[in-house]
């Protein structure tokens, strides 16, 4: 029960209640449990007719019977209300199946990864229809089915392998979503995806750059994020159902591959998106990029490459050059280093190689795994491309280097 004290009411208003309603309350409330009648508005009403005195007039019982007559006339109405509203429901249901998938309003972003005011002018607001209702039920699909070279297969194969969002995928999902994908070859300065649309489709990119764009408070383009080979782009759209959060324009020729929203929310989305929420927990739980914002850990979780490594075996070697940033995900490790024997341990979602990209030298320590272990890493290259200077993102954390 809520205490009188988070009310916002006024000292006298509370003292009534203690002193005044609350005796009587009490009073009706253990007759109710002495009896435990069916209907204890029939209860409520006698308790009332037997404090105030009543039964001689029977004043009481007249106001009584009233008011049981008015709540049957009320409930008739509720129940009329609640036909014609189970009515006008089933009207909208078969007005939406008709529409076409296209026409879809939007599901809600996740708070996350709201864009400011200025820049969210041209999303759609309202609920998505794939997100609730009896019409949210799996359809039978049939993918389409583009040929293809088995030279396009391979490289196409190649390429999602690289590829955050098509890495959960079980073998023979990855054949069909290969056998839907379109081949697109793309001049220099082409802007692809433009923001505030609609988005239906994705792009995988095979060969070439393209920059990404966010359009600021004052008008201008800021330049937030550079895709290479490897890199997707345009599924923010497809996993949320909103319209593009940023313009993308390619820097150069480019080798790209697109995929239509049907094939993508019945064959990758569900995968993406759970590997991808399991990897943000994960890395919030990671001291090192506790200063990062939810939309940058996003950024990082689809960057990682998860590799396994058997017990007794090198993940990283003493003095070779650093090229990779380590989160151990699973299993124990080690830190060794010449005539001195054990350093340091690892537990699941401690962090090592990152001293090495940092300073821009060796590795300090072999590191070996204690048990079989899994490692999410991240190549220094995807550090920058993705959040900018990597010394940026480990200078907040500084406690550790100084």
């Amino acid at each position: 029960m809520t205490s009188l004290d988070s009310l916002q009411i006024s000292e006298e208003k509370k003292k009534y209640i203690t002193e005044t309603l609350n005796p009587i309350l009490e009073e009706f409330v253990t007759e109710c449990l002495k009896t435990m009648p069916g209907n204890p508005l029939d209860e409520m009403l006698a308790f009332a007719d037997k404090k105030g005195g009543g039964g001689g007039d029977g004043d009481l019982s007249k106001e009584n019977a009233r008011l049981k007559a008015e709540m049957e006339q009320l409930k008739a109405k509720v129940e009329e209300a609640g036909v014609m509203v189970s009515n006008l429901a089933k009207e909208e249901d078969k007005e939406e199946e008709e529409e076409d998938d296209d026409d879809d309003d939007c599901e809600e972003l996740p708070e996350s990864f709201r864009k400011p005011e200025g820049q969210m002018s041209g999303a759609r607001a309202s609920v998505s229809a794939e997100a609730y209702g009896s019409w949210n039920q799996k359809k039978a699909f049939t993918p389409p089915n583009h040929p293809k070279t088995d030279q396009q297969k391979e490289r196409l194969s190649t390429v999602l392998t690289k590829s955050f969002l098509f890495s959960a995928l079980e073998k023979k999902d990855m054949e069909l979503v290969i056998m839907a994908m379109v081949e697109k070859v793309v001049d220099p300065k082409v802007r692809l995806i433009n923001q505030g649309e609609d988005g239906d489709f994705l792009f995988v990119i095979e060969e070439g750059q393209l920059d990404c764009f966010i359009k600021q408070k004052d008008g201008e383009e800021k330049l937030v994020k550079t895709c290479e080979a490897g890199d997707a782009f345009g599924e923010l759209a497809l996993l949320y159902n909103c319209s593009r959060a940023a313009s993308v324009e390619s820097r150069a020729k480019c080798v790209l591959w697109q995929l239509d929203r049907e094939t993508f929310n019945h064959i990758v989305k569900d995968a993406a998106s759970k590997k991808r929420e399991r990897y943000e927990a994960f890395l919030g739980k990671v001291p090192l990029l506790g200063s990062m914002d939810a939309y940058e850990r996003s950024q990082v979780a689809d960057g990682l490459q998860r590799e396994v490594y058997t017990a007794g075996q090198q993940i990283v070697q003493e003095d070779d050059p650093g090229d990779k940033f380590f989160i151990l995900e699973e299993g124990e490790a080690y830190a060794s280093k010449k005539d001195v024997g054990t350093v340091m341990e690892y537990q699941p979602g401690d962090y090592f190689g990152e001293l090495a990209l940092l300073r821009n030298q060796p590795r300090a320590a072999t590191v070996i795994a204690k048990t079989a272990v899994t490692v999410l890493a991240l190549p220094r290259s995807s550090f920058k491309r993705l959040l900018g200077s990597l010394d940026d993102i480990l200078g907040r954390n500084t406690s550790k280097y100084n």
